[in-house]
């Protein structure tokens, strides 16, 4: 009897580590997929870029006046 529950111990042992180590990242393998962004974002990201544009053109024009 005692010999059967170490048996069934060792293999649950033995499952839970297996999982584990499926659970670790991969080498070479991305963490995740790369998602594309969407027209909103797009428009945002140009609007930030845009804002900061203008931000150091004007700092430019008050530094030369």
């Amino acid at each position: 009897m005692k010999n059967r529950r170490r048996m069934q111990l060792g293999n649950l042992v033995e499952s839970i580590k297996s999982k584990v180590r499926s659970l670790k990242p991969k080498k070479g393998k991305k963490p995740y997929m790369k998602m594309d962004k969407s027209a909103s974002v797009k428009v945002e990201i140009r609007s930030r870029k845009a804002r900061k544009l203008i931000e150091k053109t004007l700092k430019a024009a008050d530094i030369s006046n």
